[in-house]
């Protein structure tokens, strides 16, 4: 079963943070998970939460803020002083930790809440100049996203978040055009999952982070989980 080390090796390391996927580089895992917005000013960063709030000692939207304003926030303090300093992260800046590397990158566009027009685009172009397309990943907790994609970007696996269970999930994902389903720990433990999982689709799911739920994730049938712990899971794993 394949290991995404999510927001980076976030378990340990401020999430989305250029020394969490530093972390996340080193081991020989199969992939990273991050989260792409877009600033006032157009540039693409990393962070989960739309509001910087809760992971910096700043407040406000990132969709309000200019790259220079959120670059004076401390995006590490929060996880322990050791990691004062830390910055909100371009994703260039992440793509440059992993292009000498052998990770998948799986982005979340980060469209649900606020609609950041034409962000597929610019991340696709942004992929192309760096040569790393076909090392992507895409996925979106907002479907019209998920669609839009996977017209412009056919040749990549383009998975559909859900947080609540759905009776008809693989019903649903063949009416979108995708069999890549992203679903919750809460939401794998149900019997659609196991159902989606007969009928050939590629489960992968989030966020795993004890070994008795990775265990039993494999056992499902699961082609990844996505975890705050990649080492520790990794490890575990190839025991």
């Amino acid at each position: 079963m394949k290991i995404f080390a999510h927001r980076g090796a976030s378990g340990d390391f401020p999430e989305n943070t250029l020394c969490s996927f530093r972390e996340a580089a080193r081991l020989p895992i199969y992939g990273i998970e991050l989260d792409v917005q877009r600033t006032k000013d157009g540039i693409l960063v990393i962070n989960h939460d739309e509001r910087i709030n809760r992971t910096s000692n700043g407040e406000g939207y990132i969709r309000d803020m200019t790259f220079e304003e959120l670059r004076s926030y401390d995006f590490g303090l929060w996880k322990g002083e050791q990691f004062a300093g830390e910055k909100i992260p371009t994703l260039q800046e992440v793509l440059d930790i992993f292009k000498t590397t052998h990770h998948m990158i799986n982005i979340e566009l980060k469209t649900d809440v606020f609609l950041y027009k034409g962000i597929e685009d610019e991340v696709i172009t942004m992929l192309e100049e760096n040569g790393m397309l076909d090392r992507v990943v895409f996925s979106s907790f907002d479907h019209e996203m998920v669609e839009r994609v996977l017209k412009k970007a056919p040749q990549n696996e383009v998975g559909a978040l859900f947080m609540k269970i759905l009776v008809n999930l693989h019903e649903y994902g063949v009416m979108m055009g995708t069999d890549a389903l992203h679903v919750s720990l809460v939401a794998a433990k149900r019997e659609a999952v196991k159902t989606a999982i007969e009928r050939g689709n590629i489960v992968r799911v989030y966020t795993v982070n004890t070994k008795e739920d990775y265990d039993l994730m494999k056992k499902l049938g699961v082609e990844a989980v996505f975890t705050d712990y990649p080492e520790k899971l990794y490890l575990h794993g190839n025991r």
